[in-house]
């Protein structure tokens, strides 16, 4: 699995030519509130745990993404982005004649300030860059006509994802199902028949298990105890 030292040791991807020089940042704040802040880096920490031994599998979010060589204009920067096949060494910035590719799957964390653009222009754009799949949560329970939405590629157009019987959106691209669950998302392995989580998820979840099995423990020889 990975580790942060041997993550901070990869290279950085080669960002711009001598001739144009293609900024880092568009100056907009990463979510326009906290919630969605921690749900967008919960979403990226569950999808680097599961990648994790994936080596070509690059995960990424909010870096400047751009689609047209030498027309910086041509940019946006998604929320979440995955790609298969590309490699995990860190960039600066996407550039998809670099890469050879646009992300495979990309998620936007809609908001009051994004909803109209992640509902009308990105599905748009989205679909013309070649973007496999894309999708849409509403962490706020507030602006989207569904809270959770996904749209998949089909002869160059998106043909919305309908959910599941037990109300998940399957994406093919990742080969995980991505549920509404009370307050937040869930994201769902049907290979594995488990519920995703962060790293620290994961610890958090290993630690309750300790401690509960040495409450267990200690109950256990409490009533083997034999009394005086």
């Amino acid at each position: 699995m990975a580790t942060d030292s041997n993550t901070r040791s990869l290279p950085y991807a080669p960002t711009d030519s001598a001739d144009i020089i293609y900024p880092e940042s568009d100056g907009k704040p990463m979510a326009e509130t906290d919630l969605h802040i921690e749900e967008i880096i919960r979403m990226r920490h569950i999808l680097k745990a599961h990648f994790a031994e994936k080596p070509d599998v690059y995960i990424s979010g909010n870096i400047m993404m751009y689609y047209e060589e030498d027309v910086i204009q041509s940019s946006v920067s998604p929320d979440i982005l995955v790609t298969f096949g590309i490699g995990k060494k860190r960039r600066r910035t996407y550039k998809t004649w670099e890469e050879g590719k646009p992300p495979d799957f990309v998620m936007e964390f809609s908001s009051k300030g994004t909803y109209r653009d992640d509902l009308d222009n990105k599905v748009e754009l989205y679909a013309r860059i070649g973007i496999s799949e894309y999708f849409l949560y509403d962490a706020e329970r507030r602006y989207l006509p569904s809270y959770l939405m996904g749209y998949r590629l089909v002869d160059g157009r998106y043909v919305e994802i309908l959910p599941r019987p037990d109300g998940g959106f399957f994406s093919e691209t990742l080969n995980l199902t991505i549920h509404l669950q009370d307050d937040t998302f869930g994201v769902y392995d049907p290979a594995t028949e488990q519920w995703l989580q962060s790293a620290e998820e994961r610890a958090e979840t290993a630690e309750a298990e300790v401690a509960r099995l040495q409450e267990e423990l200690k109950r256990l020889q409490s009533t083997s105890t034999p009394s005086a």
